[in-house]
């Protein structure tokens, strides 16, 4: 049994609840993996005590859209100045070359880079699987490393003999690929309170998979009981794709083919329109937002400010490393903040409505009404921020930690758990992996 912990005398705690309370001064009380009390003086004598003076506790980050496999696979020069289509060429050929331990290694490094931001549960599509790689690679490292996993058993089954973008040898047999999601669910996906591995369906794209298997992977994800992931409207090229393609939007196409709903969510929608948006809305269709990568590949500004007036639960997500080149949570929501600004006036979003994005958001999004808040009964899924520093020096208001806050959380807890400590991971050896990556690096580049 874990023992209790309490987390005593915050400067804040965020509890992003119904009520979306700040507390001054509060104690937070875990228990069983659950957060078990909030208040001030919380008597709890057989706890281990965390003093948080001069911290802010938040819920735990939610990321909602990566591809940790591209960990291994940041800034490589090929790809650095491509637009989308033009960067994905460069890359298939290289992720090519991977197996099960490039896909753990990756996936690790990955994992702690996003609990050092602050992130505590995380969803994954992998969508290409080289030389024997499985779903099962990723899963053993997000239970390695300890965070709350969505990873989604993704797909591409129209390759460049087809009229595809990527390489036949990364495409696979429809039923081979409907067989193997029915294989991870049954072994991994628990639908549980307090699940720590939810598995996902995730054809990668409109214009990697054939119609057929969107449609198939709809009625099977339901038939499971798991949800649906994809991306969409990631830029004008997907936008002039099904056009062509299809003779309709991209919001037209998923709805016909069963992919609206609250057990949908798309990545990017950094193009759709009014109509799009009402129907995301209406469908309570979920949206993952990637700023940075929207930027790193020229895609544009996504309408958050419009889906979020209308409706649309939308959650963050730092996409892959090789688009974004970095995996920082907090630094997405950042982003978010400041491109609905530069985008539409100072007003446009608030330090604290992005906050909420990351963590309340996220989870609502990935369909986890038990996470992303601190209230009583919810999971100990706690980000706790060091304000004393440096960073938010000269701050008159600690609560906005994206305006002027730290970058790495100092302790993370998943589950009542600790992952993070003092600002260094704890759960696993991150200093070996970290070796053990440059090898698998310099390996792929001979």
């Amino acid at each position: 049994m874990d023992r209790e912990i309490l987390i005593k005398g915050a400067l804040a705690v965020v509890t992003m609840d119904d009520d979306r309370r700040e507390l001054s001064g509060a104690d937070v009380l875990i228990r069983g993996g659950v957060i078990a009390e909030i208040g001030l003086a919380i008597h709890a004598p057989n706890a281990d005590v965390v003093s948080a003076a001069g911290c802010v506790v938040t819920p735990g980050l939610v990321n909602t859209h990566h591809h940790l496999y591209q960990t291994l696979t940041r800034a490589v020069p090929g790809g650095q100045d491509a637009l989308l289509f033009g960067w994905l060429q460069t890359l298939y050929p290289i992720w090519a070359r991977f197996g099960p331990e490039e896909m753990y290694v990756s996936a690790l490094i990955g994992l702690a880079e996003l609990a050092l931001s602050g992130c505590t549960m995380t969803s994954d599509h992998l969508y290409l699987y080289p030389n024997g790689s499985r779903l099962d690679d990723t899963i053993a490292a997000a239970h390695d490393v300890g965070l709350r996993f969505h990873p989604t058993r993704g797909a591409m089954s129209i390759g460049e003999s087809d009229g595809g973008l990527p390489p036949d040898s990364l495409v696979e047999r429809e039923a081979d690929i409907l067989e193997d999601c029915i294989r991870v669910i049954d072994a991994h996906h628990d639908a549980g309170e307090g699940a720590m591995v939810r598995v996902g369906v995730a054809p990668c794209s409109p214009f990697s998979v054939s119609r057929d298997l969107m449609r198939d992977a709809a009625v099977l994800a339901r038939d499971k009981g798991v949800m649906l992931h994809t991306h969409l409207a990631e830029n004008d090229e997907d936008i002039a794709y099904s056009l062509e393609k299809f003779g309709c939007r991209p919001g037209q196409y998923a709805e016909d083919l069963g992919w609206t709903g609250p057990d949908v969510w798309h990545a990017h929608c950094v193009k759709l329109d009014g109509q799009e948006i009402d129907l995301f809305a209406r469908t309570k269709t979920g949206v993952a937002h990637c700023p940075c990568s929207n930027c790193r590949l020229g895609s544009g500004i996504a309408p958050v400010r419009a889906m979020r007036d209308a409706g649309v639960p939308v959650g963050l997500g730092v996409d892959g490393s090789a688009s974004n080149d970095a995996g920082s949570l907090i630094g997405e929501a950042r982003q978010t903040m400041l491109l609905q600004r530069v985008a539409l006036g100072a007003d446009a979003m608030s330090a604290r409505e992005a906050l909420e994005i990351a963590t309340r958001g996220g989870a609502e999004v990935l369909g986890r009404n038990d996470c992303g808040q601190i209230s009583v009964g919810k999971r100990a899924d706690i980000a706790l921020w060091d304000v004393s520093g440096i960073e938010a020096a000269g701050s008159w208001d600690p609560v906005a930690l994206l305006l002027a806050g730290p970058t790495w959380v100092r302790d993370l807890w998943v589950e009542g758990r600790p992952v993070v400590a003092n600002s260094r991971v704890v759960s696993f050896d991150l200093n070996r992996a970290i070796v053990r990556q440059g090898q698998l690096v310099q390996a792929l580049q001979t």
